[in-house]
């Protein structure tokens, strides 16, 4: 029985303006995305090529664009978009994408923000 494997890139860093708030669209800052894909490897692992697999790197490109992007108001709406493109790809089973916003506009210290979610096929 195969189990699903994954495929992750944690903390992606890439600039956005997105908030509910003005000035986080006016100034934009920092976002960092950690998004995890469930698919199988087991061709690529036989055939060792890239084509048989999911590329980390163009996955990598395509969530930066999407975070560099059209702005949105919430996290989860932008986790989403994420989950969407992912999920494109009829290889990806399950998509966990987590959206850190580490500079939220909160008037309290804190660590880090943010918003997990997981998409999957039906």
């Amino acid at each position: 029985m195969d189990f699903p494997d994954e495929i992750s890139v944690t903390g992606l860093r890439a600039f956005g303006r997105h908030g509910v708030f003005e000035f986080e669209r006016e100034q934009g800052q920092d976002f960092v995305i950690d998004v995890t894909i469930h698919t199988s490897t087991r061709k690529a692992s036989e055939t060792d090529d890239v084509a048989d697999t999911i590329h980390y790197g163009e996955v990598s490109e395509r969530v930066a664009a999407i975070v560099g992007g059209e702005p949105v108001n919430l996290l989860e709406t932008l986790a989403q978009r994420i989950a969407d493109d992912l999920l494109a790809d009829g290889r990806v089973t399950l998509a966990v994408v987590t959206v850190h916003k580490p500079s939220a506009p909160i008037p309290v210290p804190f660590a880090d923000v943010s918003v997990t979610i997981r998409r999957g096929r039906s």
